[in-house]
């Protein structure tokens, strides 16, 4: 009898995608018997640009692709998958989002239980990211305070306790998956970009893409490397000020962070890739929000929309010069935040199931 019960066992087909852990193994800083914990995160796509370029060549890497909806499942698989190696017992990690979406889903897959600690209030965290983090059985907390209190909690909680591990971006794991990212855009544009847009929040994830195009440089499977452009939310921008954002506000909650916890690594890497940190106002991410949807057909959520609304604004201050090929990361998907969705949609017509009543709401030109 074969094994689950007498189900067939099928072999992998050949070229079938196994995961960052097993694809990118030698590039990762992993114990070389670490098991694979996969929900075959990566290889997602990068779309080209249809109309929102302006004059420049552009690319959007979905990341909203990955098996929870966000950038957050390549560095989560890795630190799963080391934590198991060092026998964990419990994962812990505080979250605006995605991060505790991700973590609840790999403890599932680990096996291990998951406390997750996101703040408290209304809008706070958008709801689809809440449905998936329970969804998965983690426990999840709401504390009374915003995303750098509750990082501050459970760095103390997990510091005291060798068996419960932190899987915020302050474990080196987690930007070792996230790296990958930046294997990807090489492998797929077939050199670096000039020019790579993010999102940034808590700062990990343009260090992670930094490190990543640095090591295929040097050894030599890219020419170049890419300048960075890290787009903040105005109310939320302390890497642009240059000082911490005690009441982060934003529309685009992925990134309501006042308190980078890898600003000297993000800081680091603009510096050397002769870069850019700038902000972007709310009206701005929406409208990208929008556009992306609208003109480009890629649905993502709001801080995923930063990128894009820096870009162009870097186009329009003549940072990002025409004809450049650039690359925007699109880090979490749209119905990550469906309240936001609705708000920003037409409201929905109401007729008689007929075939007239719908021809008299045709859409304008259309006979």
């Amino acid at each position: 009898m074969g094994s689950l019960g007498g189900a067939r066992t099928v072999g992998r087909p050949a070229g079938a995608w196994r995961g960052i852990v097993e694809e990118f193994r030698r590039d990762l800083s992993l114990p070389a018997d670490a098991p694979a914990i996969t929900l075959r995160e990566g290889n997602t796509p990068l779309v080209p640009a249809l109309r929102a370029g302006r004059g420049a060549d552009l690319f959007f890497k979905v990341e909203g692709c990955n098996p929870t909806g966000s950038f957050k499942d390549r560095g989560m698989a890795v630190a799963v998958s080391g934590a198991v190696a060092e026998g964990a017992r419990a994962l812990v990690c505080a979250s605006t989002g995605n991060t505790s979406a991700s973590a609840a889903a790999y403890a599932a897959r680990a096996g291990l239980p998951a406390l997750l600690a996101v703040p408290a209030g209304d809008g706070a965290v958008a709801k689809g990211k809440l449905a998936q983090a329970l969804a998965a059985g983690a426990r999840l907390v709401l504390v009374r305070g915003n995303f750098d209190q509750a990082l501050a909690a459970v760095r103390t909680l997990a510091a005291a306790r060798p068996h419960v591990a932190l899987v915020n971006s302050v474990n080196p794991l987690r930007l070792e998956g996230q790296k990958t990212g930046a294997f990807e855009v090489v492998a797929q544009l077939g050199d670096a970009p000039d020019w790579l847009c993010i999102p940034v929040g808590n700062a990990g994830n343009i260090s992670a893409y930094w490190r990543g195009f640095c090591e295929y440089r040097a050894a030599g499977r890219a020419r170049s490397v890419p300048r960075l452009l890290g787009a903040q939310a105005e109310g939320a921008a302390p890497l642009v000020s240059g000082r911490p954002v005690d009441a982060p506000v934003t529309v685009a909650s992925a990134i309501r962070i006042g308190r980078p916890a890898s600003a000297h690594l993000a800081r680091a890497a603009v510096a050397e890739a002769d870069g850019r940190f700038l902000a972007v106002t709310d009206a701005q991410i929406i409208e990208a929000y929008r556009f992306l949807a609208r003109q480009e057909g890629i649905f993502c959520e709001p801080a995923s929309a930063a990128s894009l609304a820096g870009f162009w604004a870097a186009r329009a201050s003549g940072l990002i010069p025409e004809g450049a090929r650039a690359v925007c990361v699109l880090t979490g998907h749209g119905l990550k935040d469906p309240d936001r969705a609705v708000a920003e949609g037409d409201a929905p017509l109401e007729v008689e199931a007929t075939a007239e009543a719908l021809a008299g709401v045709l859409p304008p030109g259309v006979d």
